[in-house]
């Protein structure tokens, strides 16, 4: 097995983590908090330990290994650094991007490091952390790389400034692993020895944890969030209940170096440390280089975008057709005009537009004003929008599509040749300018509903096929004065509803600190929360072989109905492969989907066996391709091409696989002898599809059982 260079600077995520002030609370007690550290501990008031960082993510770590096809039986955590932006809210979610950035070779039998960097924000927009590890692969060297750089860390020739004395507890480990790293070697005394050891060892990220405590304590006591950098190596492991020191050197203000004892034996378990605090600078988000196009920007929402952008130092193109608030007349250059001289006399750079979007070359001209002015396009708002509000009965088709034009097909209009442009970069922003009426309906607005509605699933196809080239698409719900309700809303409430308490969130949306692609956001009158669809869990009725009847419905609509615990999904195949597992039934143990094997030799004789299985008559029509990636020292990657009725199975990877399946090798041999399931073991995360995840739904079909 050989490390896969071509994984070198490839994205890795993102990596959602949801967690509760329970999961930091759990996280603290791991790493020996208690009472007298209550405010790690009880949720009022609850202060995040900074270190909690690195448990939180460490599903990226298992990212590393498995796109680098490290050999797990060799890999240690070699080195941690961790950058600190801003303090860890004590609840919400994680969203973790990184790529692994070096490959660093030792020499044959001396090992291999591989350098992963991540940047990880809150739900809530911040930029919380980076994280830059390094994991030592000692089985994995000899490739033909460089060697890694010398790093020195010089310890001042005098004895620590403070020593910090603490004492594990022999069940630590128990505690610890609940935080995310349920790796056997500290768990299993038999484990264990296999690996070496006399019995089950901490772990080293436990031991990382009661040093930043220590750090915490002695040099911004109370004081997590002015932590700013804490870097270490790890150097031997320690068995649970060895006491240990934390050894601190000030050497200059905001700055300390240290390393952690084991107080028994003086051996130096974590080395190399350094500690860096102090108050967090302010951050102020800026858009300079940036290039937005802001439509409908004459007046109203799109214009306040315009001049907070441009204040911050994007290049603008104010695209306003300068029609009536229904879209009739010839429209007027006047309004996007003043607003461009607007941007101008505070010292920024704007050009104007006066195309239609609700065509294609209107959009396509709009995109060209900013690539002929600016060279590019990074950001679009589509805010452009016009009002003819009818009951349905008197909605003729006029109205209903005039609305359509601008609302929904303007944003297509526009989108199609911006997000070109974006592809191309690796970078965009585009926002879906949506309304409470499409999401929870109005009287009399069925035309504009309904175009609000669209925008929706407009968004949430669209950030599936930006997510690779670091586009995000979100929505904005405002509820501000704008032409098209300043004369529909009293005046004292137009005051209330100024665009100036919508645009902040809009503005983060279109910012490089944005983590998120496919939400919705309702924003007006300072108030701020997201929309989603969720679906209840619903009831699974009759079978797959008989269906139920009218009056099962009727008699289970209550829990069809509920929403308790229900799930918000991020794309089609998401939701499909719940409802296939629902309808699943369990196999036979003795009965694989590929022949009937009482047992399974090895990974490479199931897919010989294949060809031999294939049922050709259940092949007609049939033209698929099947990548299998199987991880592990006995795994490998396999493609199975059916096709004109013939089955055709070759080791390697094939160039457009229609569903890529990738699964550990052990856990494969589980699935092909019958004791895994197959929608168990899509479920639990064993199995992960790839691609278009109905196909995979073939291979009972096709094959023997």
């Amino acid at each position: 097995m050989a490390l896969n260079l071509e994984a070198l600077g490839k994205k890795i995520g993102p990596i959602i983590k949801d967690y509760t002030w329970k999961d930091t609370v759990l996280y603290a007690l791991g790493v020996g908090a208690g009472f007298s550290e209550l405010e790690y501990c009880y949720e009022k008031n609850l202060k995040v330990i900074p270190s909690f960082s690195i448990a939180a993510i460490f599903e990226f770590l298992t990212h590393i290994g498995i796109n680098s096809n490290l050999n797990l039986a060799g890999i240690l955590h070699g080195e941690q650094e961790l950058i600190f932006h801003n303090p860890i809210p004590p609840e919400g979610s994680l969203i973790t991007e990184g790529k692994i950035t070096h490959y660093y070779d030792k020499g044959k039998d001396k090992g291999a490091l591989v350098v992963g960097e991540s940047d990880t924000y809150h739900s809530t927009g911040k930029k919380l952390f980076t994280s830059i590890i390094t994991v030592f692969s000692r089985l994995d060297g000899g490739f033909g790389g460089e060697n890694a750089p010398k790093k020195e860390v010089v310890f001042p020739d005098r004895e620590p400034d403070l020593v910090v004395s603490a004492s594990p507890s022999p069940d630590q480990p128990l505690i610890y692993r609940l935080s995310g790293d349920i790796f056997d070697l500290h768990v299993n005394s038999e484990f264990a020895k296999m690996a070496g050891f006399k019995m089950p060892i901490m772990h080293g990220l436990c031991t990382h944890g009661f040093a930043c405590r220590a750090l915490i304590q002695s040099l911004v006591p109370g004081a997590p969030e002015k932590v700013r950098r804490l870097v270490c190596r790890f150097t031997k492991p320690l068995y649970p209940g060895t006491p240990i020191k934390t050894l601190i050197w000030k050497t200059e203000e905001g700055k300390a170096i240290w390393r952690v004892v084991n107080a028994e034996t003086g051996a130096v378990t974590i080395d190399n440390g350094i500690f860096e605090y102090g108050d967090i600078p302010e951050e102020k988000i800026r858009f300079d280089g940036r290039v937005a196009i802001i439509t409908g920007a004459g007046a109203g929402l799109g214009r306040t975008y315009a001049l907070e952008l441009a204040k911050r130092g994007a290049r603008i193109v104010v695209n306003d057709l300068g029609g009536a608030r229904d879209g009739a007349g010839s429209g007027s250059a006047a309004a996007a005009d003043k607003v461009v001289d607007e941007i101008k006399a505070l010292g920024g750079e704007a050009v104007a537009s006066y195309d239609s979007v609700s065509t294609p070359e209107g959009g396509g001209n709009i995109v060209k004003t900013a690539v002929d002015a600016f060279g590019t396009v990074d950001i679009l708002i589509n805010n452009a929008g016009i009002l003819r509000d009818k009951s349905f009965i008197k909605m003729e088709p006029e109205s209903w599509n005039a609305v359509l034009d601008v609302h929904l097909n303007g944003a297509y209009n526009v989108s199609r040749p911006a997000f070109t442009v974006m592809k191309d970069k690796g970078y965009g922003r585009i926002i879906m300018t949506t309304s409470a009426a499409g999401l929870y309906g109005n009287f009399g607005q069925t035309n504009y509903s309904s175009a609000k509605m669209g925008l929706i699933g407009l968004m949430n196809a669209l950030k599936l096929e930006g997510e690779k080239y670091n586009i995000k698409i979100n929505a904005v719900a405002p509820v501000a004065a704008s032409r098209l309700t300043e004369d529909v809303m009293p005046p004292d409430f137009l005051e209330k509803v100024k665009p100036e308490f919508v645009s902040p969130l809009v503005l983060f949306l279109c910012s490089e600190k944005c983590p998120v692609s496919g939400n919705i956001y309702n924003a007006g009158m300072s108030c701020f929360n997201r929309a989603a669809v969720v679906t209840g869990p619903g009831a699974t009725l009759g079978s797959q072989d008989k269906p139920e009847t009218l009056e099962g419905i009727i008699a289970n609509l209550d829990k069809i109905s509920s929403l308790k615990g229900g799930k918000e999904y991020g794309q089609l195949n998401d939701q499909i492969g719940d409802v296939l597992s629902a309808l699943s039934k369990p196999l036979d143990s003795k009965v694989s989907a590929i022949g009937k094997q009482e047992k399974t030799a090895s990974v490479s004789a199931v897919f010989e066996a294949m060809p031999a299985s294939f049922i050709k008559s259940s092949a007609a029509g049939v033209d698929v391709v099947f990548q299998y990636n199987i991880s592990g020292d006995k795994g490998g990657d396999w493609c199975c091409v059916i096709k004109d009725e013939t089955c055709t199975v070759k080791a390697g990877k094939h160039d457009k696989p229609n569903c890529t399946l990738k699964i550990s090798d052990s856990d494969f041999l589980l699935l092909m002898d019958g004791s895994l399931p197959a929608m168990q073991a899509y479920t639990s995360g064993k199995l992960k599809i790839e691609g278009d995840i109905m196909k995979s739904q073939l291979i009972e079909k096709l094959f023997k059982r």
